[in-house]
This record gives structure tokens, C-alpha cells and sequence, in this order.
């Protein structure tokens, strides 16, 4: 499966995705599955996301949804995340620093999208399923 290739069951597959941190330096650590609810309800730094390349490159995020499987994906709500490198694997602190907006999603739990129709808007919670 090639990077933002979903499986048979409509999941993105982020492990083909590439990797945004490909140096290690100390401390970058990525970690894809970290326990919920975060400390202090606080994104951790070692927090892994697959991110659309658009919202890396300054396009803002419009869709944040926390998977039934614990995974974080964000996206621009305009392109399709599925595009064969639409998506890459990355620290979500990248996009946290670009929008502090999104802090205030770090409690939402797993099973829930958030969508906004723009940059400062509210979001909007739902329950998401596979």
C-alpha cells in the first residue's frame, strides 16, 4: 500500500506514509499510539499525526479527527487525504506550532472528528466510526 492508500477498511495507512523527522536528533522521538487523556490535557511533544502535506506547507487545518484506534490525523478539509502523497507521518507539534488553535482539541477523545469552516472558527465535534 502506498502512502494515503486506504486500506479495505477506509483507514489511511500511516506507516507507508513518509516520515517528516527522518534525522533523530535527542528527543525527536515520534510516537504514533500514546496514552489518552494526556497529562495536563496537553498534545505531548513525541506525539505522531499523519498531517496533509497542504496544512505543513501553511494551508490552514480544517479537519482534526482522534481515530477509534487512538491515532491523530489532520487535514485541510479541502483535498483529499488519500491522494497517493497527500499525507506524511510528522511530530503534531509542527502543526500545534503553525495554529495553537488546535491545543484545545488535545481533549477530545478517540471517536471524534472536529471540523471548522475557517482559520479562528469554532469546532465542531462528532462522533466518528470507521
Amino acid at each position: 500500500m502506498l502512502p494515503g492508500e486506504r486500506s479495505a477498511y477506509g483507514r489511511l495507512n500511516p506507516t507507508a506514509a513518509l516520515v517528516e523527522d527522518a534525522v533523530m536528533t535527542p528527543g525527536s522521538e515520534m510516537f504514533q499510539d500514546v496514552p489518552w487523556p494526556f497529562p495536563g490535557d496537553h498534545f505531548p511533544d513525541h506525539l505522531g499525526a499523519v498531517v496533509m502535506r497542504t496544512v505543513l506547507d501553511g494551508q490552514p487545518a480544517l479537519q482534526v479527527l482522534h481515530d477509534p484506534d487512538n491515532g491523530w490525523e489532520v487535514a485541510d478539509g479541502v483535498g483529499d487525504p488519500n491522494e497517493p502523497g497527500a499525507c506524511v507521518a510528522t511530530h503534531l507539534r509542527h502543526v500545534l506550532d503553525a495554529d495553537p488553535s488546535l491545543r484545545d482539541l488535545a481533549t477530545m477523545p478517540p471517536g471524534t472528528l472536529a471540523d471548522r469552516d475557517a482559520p479562528g472558527a469554532e469546532w465542531v465535534l462528532r462522533p466518528f466510526a470507521w
